[in-house]
């Protein structure tokens, strides 16, 4: 079965807890604070595998978590960070964030591996605390927490052409004539169900890759029939052959399957329609209407486009066609056709705009990101660790914000999973 499109949930590591700890020697009557830091959480990677060409894997695993790290210990003791984990996908996949779509990471090159999802740092342990007043934390900080992630991996084949065209108009055929490729051939639309691709050598020793996309009808744009699962597949090639039957068997007419078939990829993105296209009138060798071909000439003419009369059964016109692709295929870069956004998480217990300070029912509420992370660090039976809570309250502006909205001796302030009475 080929894949090419998951939902799938990450999760970095967790960074692992700073200790609490004391020097306990013979002969030191009051040793320091030597709690160790925790670990830092494993990271979450991507990387091509070359072996791989479908995603079929990840139907059958939709989770994928990387190691926490260890906490610290005593006497200085680090923690041991997490194991990193490496997920492997075909070249060509597309990694996007599933609640916003945008694109993370496009991994199309061999041997790349691009970093997705950072392990939490890890806590500093109660060593960092102590001051020239403090001598005696009885607190450390908690490691990064890091949340589940979801992400859309989407494969889009990295071919050099792309065959375009209804259903049954011959494409199959044409790639099995041109290439060792052997797609399935019947005379039923819809044969082609999955995507296949042929490398194509000429007779100069020329080569480059073309896929068969299964056919597409009018409004895939909007996934009607195959829809999105067929113009996905084309967005990186760098040349269309627009395949069209003239032979009037179907009573269809050329110019109109071109017209809804341009339509589609104009829908689907406006830098797909604009990809250079040669039109291909195919089955000539049994058509009833000459007119067909004709005025679907005319019209090639009128937009600027190439035209080539082939019979992929025959064989009758595919050497000229072929050699020409190979010529214009010279002159055609390869670009990035994927937007990757640099998308870098940064952790900081500074965010002062990260603060939300309001007054509800009589209770204040201090809330968002920081708070969270800083009420981690706490052990609210410790004096000296109050004391530190109480500063760096001050220090984000939280105590002058509660003041500004009346609060007096005896209230409440609600912060995280704690209710707290205040004192000024």
């Amino acid at each position: 079965m080929f894949t090419d499109y998951v939902k799938i949930i990450v999760k970095a590591g967790n960074g692992g807890d700073g200790a609490v700890s004391f020097r306990r020697e013979k002969y030191v009557a009051s040793g320091g604070p030597d709690g160790g830091d925790g670990g830092r959480g494993g990271n979450i990677y991507f990387e091509v595998d070359p072996d791989v060409n479908t995603l079929i894997d990840f139907r059958y695993q939709k989770r994928f978590k990387a190691e926490n790290g260890k906490n610290g210990e005593g006497a200085n003791r680090y923690g041991k960070s997490g194991e990193d984990l490496v997920i492997k996908v075909p070249a060509g996949t597309i990694i996007k964030d599933a609640q916003t779509g945008k694109v993370l990471a496009d991994l199309s090159e061999k041997g790349q591996k691009e970093l997705i999802l950072k392990g939490g740092r890890g806590g500093k342990g109660n060593s960092h605390f102590a001051t020239s007043t403090r001598q005696a934390p009885h607190f450390s900080q908690e490691g990064e927490k890091c949340e589940e992630k979801e992400l859309v991996l989407e494969l889009k084949l990295l071919a050099d052409v792309g065959l375009i065209g209804f259903p049954n108009v011959g494409k199959s055929t044409f790639l099995s004539v041109v290439t060792d490729a052997t797609p399935k051939i019947a005379d039923y639309h819809f044969t082609t169900l999955e995507p296949n691709l042929g490398v194509v050598k000429n007779e100069y020793g020329d080569s480059f890759v073309i896929a068969d996309i299964p056919g597409i009808i009018e409004g895939a744009s909007q996934g009607v029939g195959l829809g999105l699962q067929f113009l996905r597949h084309i967005e990186r090639t760098r040349l269309l052959l627009h395949i069209i039957d003239v032979s009037g068997i179907e009573g269809r007419n050329p110019v109109r399957d071109f017209e809804v078939i341009n339509e589609e990829l104009k829908k689907y993105s406006k830098k797909l329609s604009q990809r250079k296209q040669i039109i291909v009138a195919n089955k000539i060798d049994s058509m009833q209407d000459e007119n067909l071909y004709i005025e679907l000439e005319k019209m090639a003419k009128q937009k600027g486009l190439e035209i080539y009369k082939i019979s992929a059964a025959t064989k009758q016109g595919i050497k000229e066609l072929i050699t020409r692709v190979s010529e214009i295929l010279k002159t055609l870069p390869k670009e990035d056709l994927i937007e990757v956004e640099e998308i870098k998480k940064v952790y900081t217990l500074e965010e002062k705009e990260d603060v939300i300070v309001k007054k509800e029912n009589g209770i204040f509420i201090v809330s968002g990101l920081v708070v969270e992370k800083l009420m981690r660090t706490i052990n609210l039976e410790d004096n000296e660790s109050l004391h530190y809570f109480h500063k760096r309250l001050n220090d984000l502006g939280i105590n002058e914000k509660l003041k500004e909205l009346g609060i007096k001796d005896g209230d409440y302030v609600q912060i995280s999973d704690y209710e707290l009475e205040w004192e000024d």
